[in-house]
């Protein structure tokens, strides 16, 4: 079992017909991901990858049947009625890759998925991952890359960092460790699915044993994770990083929802949160796999 992702899932890429769209489209196939075609409004009737495409979600639906989850590449600005569009079409699982979505875009969009029970990753996401099964987005880089990197196991891995999300898995699976489900959030201040979400989710999941959080400073999605396990909500073993302990009070650290405002969202009150909680922490990136192994046996 893996979350979000596996080689079942059928997929749509909206925007298929752009370089970027049609770039890891083909990653995603050549990767294994049921990728079953393509939305490019006035696009309908065209082929990429010998992948048919349609002028909307609706059209595709329609042809093709069952729409798992739509992966949107598409520029920022287009990205609300890319991902509402989908929503309003029955898809229950979205991801936003763009970075740089307009706020209030984001929120109409996440008003729209709690009304028709959707879920979507980012926006500003690398993807999702689920090692020899399948993967959204661009995680890996390329289906090769991505194949010598990554192995199946029982490790999941959530991060709020693009970089790290694959850096984690491929040092934990240099270990010998294989991983679950690789689960980048997004990086701005308000995404979809967030830390916590996706941690209840590896909790429900029988071939996650153990969880690596990759948090940073800003929001408090780490602290809300510290709660779950206080609460006794999540009761599997937790391996946490913290990015940006020297970061000061102001201070952007590498994207939007990585902003330490006021004292809130630093890296002191997340690390003591997460420890009081039992989770075990790597004081810096290089020992995860260290205490992953330890920790997993």
């Amino acid at each position: 079992m893996a979350i979000l992702i596996d080689e079942t899932k059928r997929v749509i890429v909206q925007g298929i017909t752009g370089r970027e769209g049609a770039t890891r489209t083909k990653l995603m196939l050549d990767y294994g991901t049921h990728v079953i075609g393509g939305c490019t409004p006035g696009r309908g009737g065209q082929r990429v990858h010998e992948l048919p495409v349609f002028d909307t979600v609706k059209a595709a639906g329609a042809e093709l049947g069952q729409v798992d989850i739509s992966v949107i590449f598409v520029p920022a600005p287009r990205v609300k009625d890319a991902a509402l569009e989908a929503i309003e079409a029955g898809v229950p699982l979205l991801a936003l890759i763009a970075d740089r979505v307009p706020l209030y875009d984001v929120l109409e969009v996440v008003e729209a998925a709690e009304e028709r029970g959707a879920a979507f990753v980012g926006p500003n996401t690398v993807g999702v991952m689920s090692p020899e099964r399948a993967v959204l987005g661009m995680m890996g880089g390329s289906a090769k890359s991505a194949r010598e990197w990554f192995h199946a196991g029982s490790v999941g891995i959530v991060s709020r960092s693009g970089g790290l999300s694959a850096s984690t898995g491929y040092y934990i699976c240099q270990t010998g460790i294989g991983i679950s489900t690789i689960v980048h959030v997004g990086g701005d201040a308000v995404i979809g699915l967030t830390l916590p979400e996706v941690v209840k989710r590896f909790q429900a999941d029988d071939a996650t044993k153990l969880i690596v959080i990759i948090g940073e400073i800003g929001t408090s999605q780490e602290e809300q994770v510290a709660e779950l396990m206080m609460q006794g909500v999540v009761t599997k073993p937790v391996v946490a990083y913290v990015g940006g302990r020297t970061a000061e009070s102001g201070t952007r650290y590498s994207h939007a929802g990585a902003i330490v405002e006021g004292g809130r969202g630093g890296y002191q009150g997340k690390v003591e949160a997460l420890k009081a909680a039992g989770a075990h922490l790597a004081e810096v990136f290089s020992d995860i796999p260290n205490v992953v192994k330890e920790i997993h046996g």
